[in-house]
């Protein structure tokens, strides 16, 4: 018997979406029985922006609301909880989630769960490259756990963070929130060409640090250098721990 998985949906839509399929996608099934029972709950309208509020421009903290979805989902008797976005992991969000997680629950952390990945994957690789919203861009969020692997982190240039990869994500226009079915060229175009930049600052991988860049970037590699999908990765971990 396996564990009910729970999902806060949300942040964004499409995230949530995302790691629906791909946990299906890793799930060893043969039939509809086979598969894991998942409960995904999405109230984007309950769930404050993650990188909003981490630059101040939104006063409440997105983790309390998480929190009353991750109890609700508890209710329907989810144990194994995941939250695929990346920016939510950020410790002054994620804590609250953790300090009011239901007894006897798992919150599967996507960040330590990459990390790990990177370290027994890709032994002998040392620069990381990080592509993801400004949230994860200004906190560095990954650096605390690549960092104790022994490994080092490469961002875009300030000036590119704010100019094409945020708004790749978030511009009401081409920005994949806005346009998701499918993703804008223009946004599609935009990531690609800072994963080459990424490239010439010396990264040997990069990880896809906002769970929605993959609706754009659908290969697992540019120019022969691997991406890494973060929610893959967390859809893979949430896995193990409901079946055990």
């Amino acid at each position: 018997m396996s564990k009910i998985i729970g999902i806060v949906g949300g942040m964004g839509t499409y995230a949530g979406i995302d790691l629906l399929k791909k946990i299906a996608d890793n799930t060893n099934a043969m039939s509809d029985r086979d598969h894991l029972p998942v409960a995904m709950l999405s109230l984007p309208g309950e769930i404050t922006d993650r990188s909003e509020y981490l630059l101040g421009e939104v006063d409440e903290n997105p983790g309390f609301a998480i929190v009353r979805i991750v109890r609700q989902l508890s209710k329907v008797g989810a144990e194994i909880f995941g939250l695929p976005c990346n920016t939510a992991h950020v410790p002054e969000i994620l804590q609250p989630v953790i300090d009011k997680l239901p007894e006897g629950s798992i919150l599967v952390n996507m960040i330590s769960e990459v990390a790990t990945y990177i370290s027994y994957a890709y032994p002998g690789i040392n620069n990381i490259g990080i592509m993801g919203t400004n949230g994860v861009y200004r906190s560095r969020v990954y650096d605390e756990y690549l960092t104790a692997a022994g490994l080092s982190t490469v961002y875009p240039d300030e000036e590119v963070q704010y100019r094409m990869v945020h708004p790749a994500i978030y511009d009401m226009e081409y920005g994949i929130k806005a346009v998701s079915e499918p993703v804008s060229m223009r946004a599609r175009s935009d990531l690609m060409s800072v994963a080459r930049m990424l490239i010439t600052k010396g990264a040997q991988i990069i990880i896809l640090g906002c769970t929605e860049i993959p609706l754009a970037l659908t290969g697992d590699n540019i120019d022969d250098m691997p991406f890494i999908d973060a929610g893959g990765i967390l859809a893979k971990a949430l896995i193990r721990e409901a079946t055990a």
